[in-house]
């Protein structure tokens, strides 16, 4: 489980880094300068990231399901070879996956304003200054999201029936409470991550009575979900629920104090 914790670690690391500090930029100065290879670099950083942490939230999902569902087995299976090839299997799809979205982005043809209304170089911006026709890479959005998206989220959903169920059938409250703090944590990571991914994709596209200024400004908004507040709570969210590292932080604070009520020594 913190081989999985450290690699969706990576994956929020990555992703801020390569969108906060020019998004801070931008709005502190009101605009920013980007050549197009660094607003395609910017794009496939991003899509490689978001799309490796969808196919590690559904790995999580099965170890959880490993875990709770096969308690016996889990050891044998979840192997730490079988952990690493798990992991570089999601690597690998995403910076690929990420890549066919980049050769399509590239076939585009722009020749109107160089302007992105946005904080930084996402598809819809990129397609809205296109001058040629999307269909295909509309097309290619809607194929790829197909495994990157919906395939992972039935198996997320799949993996979690059967995980309540097993721990219903546990006999006692402690157990069951128990089997739920230990993928609760995931639940909720995961719960964050879907919601904003669909609402960023569905909800400016059936806003068909907004005009397109106002469509920019809502996804705008809401692409701070996903790219700021996600990587900002997965830490937060992981940390309260071990116990070691709520000890940590308490044993942290309760110094913080001591030290603040310590008289002062005045050294000349």
């Amino acid at each position: 489980m913190y081989f999985f914790i450290s690699q969706l670690s990576i994956s929020d690391i990555l992703l801020t880094t390569d969108i906060v500090p020019n998004m801070l930029h931008v709005l502190l100065n009101n605009r920013e300068t980007i050549t197009f290879s660094g607003c395609i670099i910017q794009f496939y950083v991003f899509c490689s990231s978001e799309i490796f942490e969808c196919f590690l939230l559904t790995v999580m999902s099965y170890d959880r399901y490993m875990a709770i569902c096969n308690p016996l087995h889990y050891t044998s299976i979840m192997t730490s070879a079988h952990c690493v090839r798990l992991i570089a299997t999601c690597w690998l799809l995403g910076f690929s996956a990420a890549f066919i979205d980049i050769l399509m982005t590239l076939m585009l043809k722009f020749c109107g304003p160089n302007i992105i209304d946005h904080f930084f170089c996402d598809l819809v911006p990129l397609i809205e200054m296109a001058c040629s026709d999307t269909y295909f890479i509309q097309l290619e959005i809607y194929l790829l999201s197909i495994p990157t998206v919906i395939i992972p989220t039935i198996i997320i959903i799949v993996s979690y029936v059967k995980i309540v169920s097993v721990i219903l059938r546990i006999p006692s409250s402690t157990g069951r409470q128990k089997a739920f703090s230990t993928c609760s944590s995931h639940l909720i990571v995961v719960s964050i991550f879907y919601w904003t991914l669909f609402i960023v994709y569905i909800v400016p596209t059936r806003a068909q009575t907004l005009t397109m200024r106002q469509t920019l400004t809502i996804s705008k908004i809401l692409s701070l979900l996903y790219t700021v507040f996600t990587p900002l709570i997965n830490p937060i969210i992981y940390s309260l629920r071990n116990k070691y590292i709520k000890k940590a932080v308490q044993g942290t604070f309760l110094k913080c104090v001591q030290c603040g009520n310590c008289p002062q020594i005045n050294v000349w």
